[in-house]
């Protein structure tokens, strides 16, 4: 039944996604960001959109879309994990979205990669790296109403969450708005966030006044 939903949602995520006119040609959402170098496809040449994805594969995704690499906190030595050798792939990308603070550890010294993560942590995480608005409670509040299941958001997340749907970066369910923040986050949600995050390069959004809570979704 898990498989069934996952797979659900993210044909919804690819559904969702805008269709990109540029020069007459029209690029496809997952071309785009395999393209902009930001994910990739396994070896048979498959995206795999309903694939859940990893603490290890969202750093991975988070350094290459962000540069997290320039940023200051990336020249801080190396933190001790228990879980991540140095000669594991995503070792060097765990090290930098750690050494930002973009993500964290379960507990001390483990960073438990392999871990699938579900789409609240997920876009919580990505609007991190993004840049967080700081929305007054009460205007967070009004722009999480417009989603039903809004509720079910983890505390810690709602105003990373709030960022995040503002900036158009979460694909809702069509009809009913809802978030399913608990459900797993599959590569084609992630391929949804990643092309409004290229759209918002091309038009950058201005800070919200506290007035302007409508979320923006990508055109």
């Amino acid at each position: 039944m898990m498989k069934k939903f996952v797979g659900l949602f993210s044909l919804i995520a690819l559904l969702q996604l805008p269709v990109i006119v540029q020069a007459q040609e029209i690029v496809d959402p997952v071309e785009r960001v395999v393209a902009a170098g930001l994910m990739t496809k396994d070896a048979a040449g498959n995206f795999n959109p309903n694939d859940i994805i990893s603490r290890a594969e969202l750093a991975s995704i988070l350094v290459k879309t962000f540069d997290l690499q320039k940023r200051e906190f990336s020249q801080k030595p190396n933190i001790t994990l228990k879980d991540v050798s140095e000669d594991y792939w995503a070792y060097n990308d765990i090290q930098i979205v750690l050494k930002n603070g973009v993500m964290s550890g379960y507990r001390e010294g483990m960073f438990f990669p392999n871990y699938k993560i579900n789409r609240a942590e997920a876009f919580a995480i990505f609007a991190q790296a993004y840049g967080v608005f700081q929305f007054p409670e009460e205007n967070t509040n009004s722009l999480l109403k417009n989603y039903p299941d809004s509720d079910k958001i983890p505390n810690w997340a709602t105003k990373s969450m709030a960022t995040a749907l503002y900036e158009g970066f979460v694909n809702t369910e069509p009809g009913t708005n809802k978030i399913n923040p608990l459900a797993p986050m599959t590569r084609g949600d992630m391929v949804y966030a990643l092309n409004a995050y290229l759209d918002r390069q091309k038009r950058p959004a201005s800070i919200p006044w506290q007035d302007d809570l409508v979320p923006k979704v990508p055109r």
